[in-house]
């Protein structure tokens, strides 16, 4: 296991830096906003906390969550225009200090397409650096399910994009940071996982990750230094 020492050495000297979006790079949680703003924030709120108690498969506690906001279309564009995410202090500079050293910054989030490249818009991040699920409309608007063959809609998923982005790219270290335990688990097949609290605390991952932060500014230091 690496010290924390050469966790940093890893992410001085990465080619590609991957974020956790949902209380990582934005302060709060996509589907919690979505269903607060059609109306079933309490009962999704419910079902969020069963589904972190670690019984039921990312993909189910999904599945039954949009079953249950079933958002339209025209719903997820006015959350995006009425309320839309607010970045995390810090993250601005650290996606802008990351690319002016040539490193590739990617979104991997459980969160949704539509909501995920508003954010990556707003940090000048390719689209093309977005992974996340993608939600399904019928033509008229209505809610008609989600893409399940995204690796994002899957236990490990964000695992499986690391993988992907190693061999199309050949990059030699990959970083991950994020608040929660499906960040931690996607290294390895990443270099190096740096856990992040300053928005949510999930105290799993502050007590097992070697290398925790609840500020972006840590991290411009880091970059700073060499």
């Amino acid at each position: 296991m690496a010290s924390l020492m050469e966790l940093k050495e890893i992410f001085r000297s990465a080619d590609a830096v991957c974020f956790d979006v949902d209380s990582t790079v934005i302060r709060e949680e996509g589907i919690d906003e979505l269903a607060k703003f059609c109306g079933v924030g309490d009962a999704v709120a419910e079902m969020t906390r069963r589904a972190m108690g670690g019984t039921v498969t990312f993909k189910a506690a999904l599945t039954a969550r949009l079953g249950l906001i079933r958002p339209s279309y025209e719903q997820v564009q006015k959350l995006i225009s009425d309320n839309p995410p607010q970045l995390t202090p810090g993250i601005r500079e650290l996606v802008s200090r990351l690319h002016q050293r040539g490193v590739q910054v990617f979104l991997v989030s459980g969160g949704f397409q539509s909501i995920v490249e508003h954010v990556a818009l707003q940090l000048n991040i390719p689209t093309a650096n977005v992974f996340a699920n993608r939600l399904k409309f019928y033509f008229n608007g209505e809610y008609a399910g989600f893409d399940e063959t995204q690796p994002t809609a899957e236990s490990g998923g964000k695992g499986k994009v690391i993988t992907h982005l190693k061999e199309q790219f050949h990059f030699k270290k990959v970083v991950m940071i994020g608040d929660g335990a499906t960040d931690m688990e996607a290294c390895p097949p990443g270099d190096c996982f740096i856990g992040f609290g300053g928005n949510v605390v999930r105290n799993q991952v502050k007590e097992k990750a070697k290398w925790y932060i609840t500020h972006f500014d840590e991290l411009l230091k880091e970059l700073e230094e060499r």
